[in-house]
Formats: C-alpha cells, sequence, structure tokens
C-alpha cells in the first residue's frame, strides 16, 4: 500500500507513505515512495488516507431482524416490547440477520467486532453457530461474547419468563461454547466471551459464576452497565447500590471486563473503573436514539479509564455504521463539554486502539505498527466534496463517511471500491430481508405481536 496519507493511531501521522505487508501482518510502515519488489501486488493509496481497521465492541446482530421498531420508546419499554418478539427467533433468522449486520459493519470500515447474543430459545438451533459462520463467510474478526439471562419477572427481572435460560444450563453451555470456538492465538479470527446480560436480568449467582468460568478459561468478561436511570434506580432498589458498586461487589471490576455503555457514571465510578483498567464501549448513537443520555467519555479518557465504540444493535441504531459513531462521539462531547472536549483523532483512537484494548487485543489490533496484523481501512478523501478539507482524519471523522476504497483483514481483501469482495453484497441485503420476514412471522405463529405493530 503506497503513496498514501498514513495515520497509525499509535506514533506519528506519515503525509505520504507506504504500508508493507507480509503474510497477515505489518512488516513495515514509513514515509516516502514503497521500495521495488518485483512480483510483490501494490495497492496505490493515492488520494487515501489509511487508518487501523475499525473495532465495534458491542453490538447485537440478531437485532437486525427488528429494526424501526418502538421508535419512541425509552430502553425498558423497548425491551418488553421486542423481547417477545425476540423470542421467536431460530438459527436461520440470525445467520441472516448476522450476514447483513457483519456485511454492513465491513462496508463502514470495521475489521473486527464483538456480539453480545443473550437470548437462547430452546430448540430453535444453534445460535451462536450461526453468527460464527456468518462472520467467517464475510471475514471479519469475530469476539461473540456468550450472553445469558436467568432472571425473568417471576424473580424481579426485567424479562418475561419465557426467554431465560436456567443458570446450570447457561455455564455449561458458555464453557462448551469457549472449548469449541475460542482462539487465544495472535492471528485469531475468533474469540469468545463470557457476557450475562445486565443487572436487570442476570442473577447476583449467574454473575460471579460467569466470572468465575471465564477466568477459568483465560477469557474475558462483558454486560450492559449504567445505561439508563432505570437501570440506576433499579440496581438501588434491589441490591442495595448502584451498578457499579454492585459490579464491583460481583468481582466484576478488572482488565478482563468492558461494560456496554456506561453512562450514568459518578466521579467515584469513573475513578474505580480507572484504577482497575475496566474498559467500556460507548454508543453514542443507541444511547441518542433511545434517550438514555450520553457517557461522559472527554472525563473518562481524561482520568485514564479505557474507552471504545459500539454501534449497539441495529435495532436502537438503524443503520448506523461504525465509521458514523466516530462522529457521533465527538459531536455529543462538544454538545456537553464545548469544543475541545474531543478531537478527530482521539475519536478514531476510540474506534480502533480504544477498542482493541476492550478486546484485550491491543498488541494485535488497533494501529498501524510493524508486527501487528494488517487489518486496515483506505478511505478516499480526494473526492469532490471531501478533498476540500486538507486534513484527511478530520475529511473521516468531521463529516459523511468517506467511500472505502480498500479493506484488509489479515491482509486479505474484505471490501474493494466500496463493494464487498467476501460474499455477494447484493445477497447478504437480501438475507436480512429474509431474516425480518422469518422473524415477523414465527412470533405470529407463536402467538406473540407482530413487529409491525409495535411503534
Amino acid at each position: 500500500m503506497e503513496n498514501v496519507h498514513v495515520a497509525p493511531v499509535a506514533g506519528p501521522e506519515l503525509e505520504s507513505g507506504y504500508i508493507r505487508i507480509e503474510g497477515d501482518r505489518i512488516a513495515e510502515v514509513a514515509a516516502g515512495p514503497a521500495p521495488e519488489a518485483p512480483g510483490v501486488p501494490r495497492i496505490d493509496g493515492t488520494g487515501c488516507l489509511a487508518t487501523p481497521g475499525l473495532v465495534n465492541t458491542h453490538h447485537h446482530l440478531y437485532q437486525w431482524a427488528s429494526q424501526g421498531l418502538a421508535q419512541d420508546a425509552t430502553l425498558f419499554e423497548w425491551l418488553v416490547a421486542l423481547y417477545e418478539v425476540w423470542a421467536a427467533m431460530d438459527a436461520e433468522v440470525v445467520e441472516g440477520a448476522a450476514t447483513a449486520g457483519l456485511s454492513w459493519l465491513a462496508l463502514s470500515g470495521c475489521t473486527t467486532t464483538s456480539d453480545h447474543h443473550y437470548i437462547f430459545p430452546k430448540g430453535r438451533g444453534d445460535l451462536l453457530a450461526a453468527e460464527i459462520e456468518a462472520a467467517r463467510a464475510v471475514g471479519l474478526r469475530f469476539h461473540p461474547a456468550r450472553g445469558s439471562m436467568d432472571r425473568g419477572q417471576s424473580k424481579g427481572g426485567l424479562p418475561p419468563d419465557e426467554v431465560v435460560e436456567e443458570l446450570d444450563d447457561i455455564l455449561n453451555a458458555t464453557a462448551e461454547a469457549v472449548d469449541a470456538y475460542h482462539d487465544p492465538s495472535f492471528s485469531s479470527m475468533v474469540r469468545v466471551a463470557v457476557a450475562p446480560c445486565s443487572p436487570f436480568s442476570a442473577s447476583a449467582e449467574l454473575m460471579t459464576e460467569s466470572a468465575a468460568l471465564a477466568r477459568a478459561k483465560g477469557v474475558r468478561l462483558h454486560t450492559h452497565l449504567a445505561e439508563t436511570l432505570d437501570e440506576d434506580e433499579h440496581c438501588r432498589e434491589q441490591f442495595g447500590l448502584r451498578p457499579v458498586d454492585y459490579m464491583h461487589k460481583l468481582g466484576w471490576l478488572g482488565p478482563d471486563v468492558w461494560f456496554a455503555h456506561a453512562v450514568h457514571l459518578s466521579d467515584h465510578d469513573i475513578g474505580k473503573l480507572a484504577a482497575t483498567g475496566t474498559g467500556s464501549a460507548h454508543c453514542p448513537s443507541s444511547n441518542g436514539r433511545l434517550g438514555a443520555g450520553i457517557a461522559r467519555v472527554s472525563e473518562m479518557l481524561g482520568r485514564g479509564a479505557n474507552v471504545g465504540l459500539g454501534v449497539d444493535g441495529n435495532a436502537s441504531s438503524e443503520l448506523t455504521p461504525l465509521a458514523g459513531e466516530m462522529r457521533q462521539a465527538l459531536l455529543f462531547q462538544r454538545a456537553r463539554y464545548g469544543p475541545r472536549a474531543l478531537t478527530a483523532r482521539q475519536a478514531l483512537e476510540l474506534a480502533t486502539l480504544g477498542g482493541a484494548r476492550n478486546l484485550g487485543r491491543q498488541d494485535e489490533l488497533g494501529s498501524l505498527e510493524p508486527g501487528k496484523l494488517a487489518d486496515i481501512a483506505l478511505w478516499r478523501v480526494d473526492g469532490p466534496h471531501t478533498a476540500a478539507v486538507t486534513d484527511p482524519v478530520c475529511a473521516l471523522v468531521f463529516g459523511p463517511v468517506p467511500p472505502l476504497a480498500r479493506v484488509l483483514v489479515g491482509g486479505r481483501t474484505v471490501v474493494s471500491g466500496g463493494e464487498l469482495r467476501t460474499v455477494p453484497q447484493d445477497e447478504a441485503g437480501r438475507a436480512g430481508v429474509r431474516a425480518q420476514r422469518r422473524l415477523a412471522r414465527l412470533a405470529r405463529e407463536r402467538g406473540f405481536t407482530a413487529p409491525e405493530q409495535i411503534h
């Protein structure tokens, strides 16, 4: 890759330089013209910006099949409306939704994504395997977080009892998922995390047993936390503690943990996350869509807490591209704190190295450095609109998402010329449509509210 503006995230930017790839790794990043190398494929990056591939640290791929519903609801209202629809999903729905969602992520510069799947209806096929297969086909590095809920309404939780699992079943299935799919190697394409859903849907025993399981297996921990004031109130009433203190009590703070959202944090909470190395995934579009509030990202970064970005489920951030979350993060922080709250380069770091740290892969991903994996996004910033912005990183973050010239995952082309090269792009979109229609039909057949009736 040559003749390109390089924004490595770690280290100085190169106005015109090259990136040399050997196998699946970056061998060299340097200024000036690339050396001659007869027979070696070359990518001309003239007019382009090279960044690390973006890292998505919170998502719900199955929700592609339930977009546009409960449009004016709070988080709790939205969940109550949609739980009964999601209870009807099967492996075919998940595979179609995941194929569409992962393709959309790739087309927004994403090379690594997590996915928090926490609803496993009985007798509906292997849902986790379905999304892992979709990620393999699309070609993204995948971090499925095996979610779970064991605290239904009869036990004081939010979800209906029909969508929760028994504790022993959860622990056995989660251990089996780690054993079957988790690959700790440097170039891994699949790593599994342990991820009870949230304090309002998982018992204290599930949280503590899951933490013990994850640490015994050497994998990471993930859950939703402090997303809304409703959750804060729920934790105070049910447990006598605010969410972060409750997590601390359960052994859920540490460098192997990252939380989704972390919107409603006190100064004390931010200090605890920073001191323990606990990460968080900022999801500005989803938090705005649901009226949840906006995380104190600028303050968190200032105190040394790690923050990455997440799209969250497509049902709460309809077709938001991961690259677009950089702009949303920047604008929301500036709206709250002023124009110096977050820079374009800080927003890019959230989407790359911050995400890699959340997933424990900062030595492999998140910056363009020799020895790291060749996961690279090449953005066209020479178009009729973006070319008027002389700073390529500003063009990427401040405005509409620029076209993608290339996306590489381990040196392999996943996107070229704005088109998917791993799976047929139009077919990926149609798979998402089929998933939506199938989910709607399955929900009606089970006597649940039809999705089209939820507004």
